[in-house]
């Protein structure tokens, strides 16, 4: 082979190389899954690109009474912290998907996934710095992928753990939060702050992208396990104590025809309260502290937890 011709394949094997690489970072949004904790065949691209659906980085709030875009059966989020109330609508977090937050000096993250129904808080406290999100674009069991943009870790919501980069293998801590009605949440804290629409980006708020989404039996994306037990999109109050896990079905908890369910995960005991006109389920441990728990569809928690107990109310 001439010299000619071992330069032109040469040429050609780098082009090709570079072409991979290039095809390899868009299908990752330039993140590095090479020391990934969950299979990379299993993380899938969910359609915009890192950061194509924008973090809330500076939030404002209004009182309560200022928050006349929301209707009482609208869904929030509720967080409590110090004695200061927020509210967080779904309908902001639809198109943001996290709040980076503060309450005094702790720094928070409120994330929500719109394909799971899943909105969980996250202290932002990392040793003595402070951890914010972003959105990465990629999903596992059709969960958002965070990343945190001190080191670019790719972290799994529902997982609440770091599942590549240098912050690989850690967990974060989760806080109480409460996935409930306007109405409800306003109630309960008269005095609550509502993040505002006024978010710096141009949105329809008024808009819900997700539509009937929740009444649709099938998901956009593929999960690794599911179970035809309940309705895909059934609401659940799912808990994690000791490594032990357990779903609260919505349903189940209001064929129980009770308020509130005294019940243990391993040794600790709980009480799981229900509301069923506001369909909020919250969980508080034996001295009357809220946990945290995750409001979620079916699908997603059994997805992550197809080994976890399920509450029935015939004690099964």
């Amino acid at each position: 082979m001439s010299k000619s011709t071992l330069a032109r394949v040469g040429t050609l094997a780098v082009l090709v190389a570079v072409l991979v690489n290039i095809a390899i970072g868009r299908a990752s949004n330039g993140f590095d899954l090479s020391d990934s904790l969950i299979p990379i065949d299993q993380i899938h691209l969910g359609g915009p690109p890192r950061d194509g659906i924008p973090a809330i980085d500076q939030p404002r709030f209004v009182a309560a009474g200022a928050a006349g875009f929301l209707k009482p059966e609208d869904r929030v989020l509720g967080l409590t912290i110090d004695g200061r109330a927020r509210a967080y609508p779904v309908s902001i977090l639809n198109w943001h998907e996290v709040v980076n937050d503060h309450f005094g000096k702790l720094p928070v993250s409120v994330t929500y996934c719109p394909l799971c129904g899943t909105g969980i808080a996250f202290s932002g406290l990392d040793g003595n710095a402070t951890r914010t999100f972003g959105i990465s674009g990629l999903l596992f069991n059709s969960d958002v992928l965070l990343y945190d943009r001190e080191t670019e870790s790719l972290w799994s919501q529902l997982m609440m753990q770091a599942v590549s980069g240098p912050r690989r293998g850690e967990r974060l801590e989760a806080l109480p939060l409460t996935h409930t009605t306007w109405a409800t949440w306003r109630a309960e804290h008269p005095d609550t702050r509502v993040l505002s629409t006024d978010t710096g980006y141009r949105r329809d708020y008024e808009r819900d992208p997700y539509a009937g989404y929740a009444s649709e039996k099938g998901t956009y994306f593929p999960v690794n396990a599911t179970s035809r037990r309940y309705h895909p999109k059934e609401r659940v109050l799912g808990i994690s104590i000791g490594g032990k896990a357990k779903a609260y079905p919505f349903t189940e908890l209001a064929r129980s025809g009770e308020n509130t369910i005294v019940d243990h995960i391993g040794d600790q005991r709980l009480q799981v309260t229900f509301d069923a006109k506001s369909e909020t389920a919250r969980a508080f441990d034996a001295d009357g502290r809220q946990l945290p728990a995750t409001s979620s569809f079916w699908f997603a928690w059994y997805a992550f937890h197809p080994d976890g107990e399920v509450y029935t109310a015939s004690g099964d």
